[in-house]
């Protein structure tokens, strides 16, 4: 399906660009655009790729001309770009809204504009019954997204909705890292939280699964298992054989004790697709009756889904995980 297509990343120079680069590079697609602000990123891909399928825009997603210059032509498009650090949006949530709300909005409107087939919106758990500024600037990500997808004819919009992505940049096993390279003990806030697991290459199994099956203004959600910070930074300190001990700190503000990634009212009528569940947009119309009218009885058996109550992994399960990772095995040689 994308065979001699184009494709668009906003925000391609994280961690996912870099992973859906590493999966379609070898492929038959015709063109591949990076989009982004930060030229010595983009520079320092452009060497180590060296590849003329790969093509770089220097743009801002909330310049939204910018993003024009390089919808051009493009048959889809993965939006990935997004103020993602907690304490960063908690600084600046005007910011926060700035990118990841009207940045998305204009990604939006372009790709539309220019009858862009697909676009998949990267959405994040911290979305779900959100307490913090990032949390709830995806929150409204999401909600635009839906609503520009009930009236987009041309272009189908959908949204994927995952948790923490080892090892990806800002993410706490490069820091855990960081701290065993500089003879330090690793920080946890709770020994007792509990966060989704995933891989690089999981979040783009995620992504590529709501392409091909999507339809307008679904939320994609793929089933995952979940692991305590404690058991977490065990496991890295006993695969880089480091006697660094836990230094617990305390719940960081903006943070929670477990993340979800279904609300109980999500899960209420969500598909469930094997290894993924699919939750419906909302299309009821204006007609503000039905609000009021109709409910569902449904919600009240059930729960959200969350990362205390999916599998839990142990220290085991977790570090088999960790060492398939290129991330890890690279740090091992360094350390």
């Amino acid at each position: 399906m994308f065979d001699n297509k184009i494709l668009l990343i906003t925000g391609g120079t994280g961690s996912f660009g870099n992973a859906v680069l590493k999966r379609f590079l070898n492929s038959s697609i015709k063109e591949i655009r990076i989009f982004s602000r930060d030229e010595k990123k983009q520079h320092d891909m452009r060497v180590e790729l060296n590849n003329e399928k790969v093509k770089f825009y220097i743009g801002d997603v909330r310049d939204i001309r910018s993003i024009d210059a390089a919808m051009h032509g493009v048959d889809f498009v993965f939006h990935a770009a997004a103020l993602k650090q907690v304490p960063s949006c908690e600084f600046y949530p005007m910011e926060a809204i700035k990118t990841n709300v009207l940045g998305t909005e204009n990604v939006l409107d372009s790709a539309i504009l220019f009858k862009v087939k697909k676009v998949i919106c990267l959405s994040t758990d911290k979305a779900v019954y959100p307490i913090n500024s990032m949390g709830m600037t995806k929150a409204v990500m999401e909600k635009v997204a839906v609503a520009k997808a009930r009236t987009s004819s041309d272009t189908i919009i959908t949204i994927t909705r995952y948790g923490n992505v080892l090892a990806s940049r800002g993410s706490v096993i490069p820091h855990f890292i960081e701290q065993i390279r500089n003879g330090l003990d690793l920080t946890v806030t709770d020994p007792k939280m509990t966060r989704f697991i995933m891989s690089l290459d999981d979040a783009v199994d995620l992504v590529l699964f709501a392409f091909k099956t999507a339809n307008p203004g679904d939320t994609f959600i793929q089933k995952a298992p979940a692991a305590t910070v404690q058991v977490l930074a065990e496991s890295v300190i006993e695969i880089f054989a480091s006697d660094r001990k836990i230094n617990i700190i305390g719940t960081r503000h903006g943070e929670k004790l477990y993340e979800s990634l279904l609300t109980r009212e999500e899960f209420a009528s969500a598909e469930d697709l094997g290894d993924y569940y699919r939750v419906a947009a909302d299309n009821r119309d204006l007609n503000y009756n039905k609000y009021f009218n109709q409910g569902d009885r449904n919600i009240d058996k059930v729960d959200e889904y969350n990362s205390h109550n999916t599998k839990r992994l142990d220290m085991g399960e977790l570090k088999a995980i960790l060492l398939k990772l290129d991330y890890i095995q690279q740090e091992l040689k360094t350390i």
